[in-house]
């Protein structure tokens, strides 16, 4: 079977997020594998660059490059060690990086674009990291998503013998229940459920402009 890398850690530096992967948690925990992460981190902050290959090429502060150093501590631990997802923000971020246990490193880390106030900001970083919402707003999710949605909506009222006349409605409330679960700015907030995310911002004095989670394995 194929060695699939679904362990690892995040990583961040500046504006940058990086992902490592692994095979093991054994692998994730180990100093040298912390390092490799943190050098990665960094060199993606220091050149600006979000994309992975952009990223490999990229010399670390070891003087080699991210591509060899990856394949150097993957030879020497006997596991596969992959770079994963890579994202750079424009700052001012706030950061938030969530241990899945306490013998491990972060392997759940949330960037999150904003202007506005830090405290606000990082407390949307923890929303994303708990309620692990995939757009920023509406405007961002695909026109084929959301027409995917209607038609699963419009097939199971159908299944479920609901009357014709009111079909639309039920469409437009179930696609709203998906924006709900997807969409950041729509979900309810954490801390305040009786308010949506945007509202907790708008309280604040706060705009976020993008984010990015990662999480190995997922």
């Amino acid at each position: 079977a194929e060695r699939t890398t679904s362990n690892g850690i995040v990583s961040s530096h500046g504006n940058a997020l990086i992902e490592l992967l692994c095979e093991t948690d054994f692998v994730a925990k180990s100093e040298d594998f912390l390092t490799l992460a943190n050098q990665l981190s960094a060199a993606a902050d220091a050149n600006q660059v979000a994309d992975p290959q952009a990223l490999l090429a990229c010399e670390l502060s070891s003087g080699e490059t991210a591509e060899s150093a990856i394949s150097h501590i993957a030879g020497v631990i006997g596991e596969k060690v992959e770079l994963g997802r890579v994202s750079v923000l424009e700052a001012p971020v706030a950061l938030y990086l969530h241990k899945r246990a306490s013998d491990l490193p972060p392997q759940v880390g949330v960037l999150v674009a904003y202007q506005g106030d830090e405290a606000a900001a990082r407390g949307i970083a923890m929303q994303i990291a708990a309620m692990r919402p995939l757009f920023l707003s509406r405007a961002d999710v695909p026109e084929e998503t959301v027409e995917n949605e209607r038609r699963i909506a419009a097939e199971t009222a159908k299944e479920e013998g609901k009357p014709e006349a009111a079909m639309p409605k039920i469409v437009e409330g179930r696609v709203n229940g998906y924006y709900k679960d997807v969409v950041l700015l729509e979900q309810p907030s954490v801390t305040d459920n009786k308010k949506s995310v945007s509202q907790v911002l708008a309280d604040a004095g706060t705009t976020i402009t993008g984010f990015a989670r990662f999480e190995p394995g997922q």
